[in-house]
């Protein structure tokens, strides 16, 4: 499956109702886990971003639909990498002439 690094802020919604973030997070998983994804690390860390999470989706798609869920409840705003696992790197260098 894919994955994905998401790098996430607080919005002033979030931080103002951070009491439940924890139960806000849980609740994601679950969303992510129903349409088919998988959390695989999650870190709340310090610096430009408040989140940190390394996640798998079915497709592109499902990864986008997710996020945008996400964002439309306005506790968090995300920037999203698509990540390559060093196996698929190994195997884009393979196919260079």
């Amino acid at each position: 499956m894919p994955k994905y690094v998401l790098l996430m802020k607080l919005t002033d919604q979030g931080i103002k109702d951070i009491k439940n973030a924890p139960e806000r997070i849980e609740d994601t998983v679950k969303g992510l886990e129903a349409a088919g994804g998988k959390l695989e690390i999650f870190c709340t860390v310090m610096g430009d971003y408040d989140y940190v999470a390394v996640v798998e989706c079915p497709s592109d798609e499902v990864a986008a639909t997710f996020l945008l869920l996400q964002g439309s409840l306005g506790n968090v705003r995300t920037t999203t990498l698509k990540a390559f696992t060093k196996e698929e790197f190994t195997e884009m260098v393979k196919k260079l002439p």
